[in-house]
């Protein structure tokens, strides 16, 4: 049996970011630290990978420069029920493939000291006096804390963290080459946002982003929903997104999305959860950048751990719910019970009538100009009072 300081479950954005700030604040720790991943990187990853401004000074923090391809967005066109805005921004996002952005950071983590095993599937986890026992397919290994980075449906959960996990949300898409299509996302560097079919009573949007693969221009075409939603409804909404684009229907994919819930644990002695496994953005799905802000809150606590000795995890759960983190993804629980709830159309006209509150809120979520760390009073001196260059 392997004896390890950490066993990081899952290499993916959540998991290589525990990993990168290990290595980044206690190198000894991290090279007593192993990252498993069931499969071989670069492996495929079903997401429409979006990375907002927030999740790229994550990866400055950590150290990582973003060196692989991306699409860049500086607009966004957002149908809601009885409009169509147009958002303009200035590095909205950058869509990137998800295979090239988890292998980068999981090589880079391996690079920095951290062993990384791939080809290695979990197959029990199981609590061995003071710690944990990981089995996989090729062998055992023992640490005093495992952290879960195994997304939505993590086995590190299942066995270890008890109680409410959130409620989780459901996704498809597909990958069609620009040149088959009739849309002009792509030159014109937008993504697009489809509310209308909240009016039927979808808890959700269809997407389309721009994306290179292999240096070919393509449209990431996709739906997403909370429940309760059928596998019939969404596949339609994903229908109707290509027909908007202009595109035929063909090979999809499908992928879960557990979402935040404030109550939902973090944590348990000798283990704790990060990304999917804890709980992302229920209003719009995305993943990345909380994958990586837990990731480097997940680090620490673990540093911390380690230093004391007391490896219960409380203050983990804690700092997760009630700091910066939790207080954005609680604002986005939030918002979507009232934009996916039964007073919906309200609340989109309600978005819809001043494109400054648009800008103010699309620059919150995205992180831009420090304002997710900002609060409501911010936002309503900013749209009384608008700077100059405003308007």
């Amino acid at each position: 049996m392997e004896r390890r300081d950490v066993i990081i479950v899952g290499s993916g954005p959540a998991g290589a970011a525990t990993a990168l700030r290990l290595a980044q604040q206690v190198p000894a720790l991290a090279a007593g630290t192993v990252l498993l991943d069931k499969a071989h990187h670069p492996r495929a990853k079903t997401c429409a990978g979006g990375l907002i401004p927030k999740a790229a000074a994550l990866l400055a923090e950590l150290d990582v420069e973003l060196a692989i391809p991306s699409a860049r967005v500086d607009a966004a066109g957002i149908a809601v029920p009885g409009a169509t805005l147009d958002v303009r921004g200035r590095d909205l996002c950058r869509v990137i493939r998800r295979n090239e952005l988890d292998a980068a950071l999981a090589w880079t983590a391996r690079d920095r000291g951290v062993a990384l095993y791939e080809g290695e599937c979990v197959k029990a986890i199981v609590r061995d006096g003071a710690g944990i026992r990981v089995e996989t397919t090729s062998q055992t290994w023992w640490a005093p804390v495992v952290v879960g980075a195994d997304g939505s449906g993590s086995l590190v959960r299942r066995a270890l963290v008890p109680g409410d996990g959130g409620i989780v949300a459901r996704a498809v898409m597909t990958d069609v080459p620009v040149d088959g299509t009739t849309w002009d996302g792509y030159v014109r560097r937008r993504y697009d946002f489809d509310f209308q079919g909240c009016a039927q009573g979808l808890r959700g949007y269809a997407w389309a982003f721009p994306c290179a693969i292999e240096g070919v221009p393509h449209v990431n075409v996709g739906a997403y929903a909370l429940p309760p939603v059928d596998g019939a409804r969404l596949h339609a909404e994903l229908d109707d997104e290509l027909t908007r684009v202009g595109a035929r229907a063909g090979s999809w994919k499908a992928f879960p999305i557990r979402t935040y819930s404030p109550t939902a644990r973090m944590a348990a002695p000798h283990a704790l959860l990060v990304g999917d496994a804890a709980g992302v953005d229920p209003l719009m799905g995305e993943g990345i950048s909380f994958a990586l802000e837990y990731g480097i809150l997940a680090a620490d606590h673990v540093v911390r751990a380690h230093a004391s000795g007391d490896f219960a995890f409380a203050g983990y759960e804690r700092a997760v719910h009630d700091g910066p983190i939790g207080r954005k993804l609680a604002r986005l629980c939030q918002g979507a019970s009232r934009f996916y709830g039964p007073r919906g159309a309200w609340w989109f006209r309600l978005a819809r009538m001043s494109p400054r509150a648009q800008r103010i809120g699309l620059a919150w979520y995205n992180g831009a100009d420090g304002w997710d760390r900002r609060g409501k009073w911010a936002a309503l001196r900013e749209l009384a009072w608008p700077r100059p260059n405003e308007g």
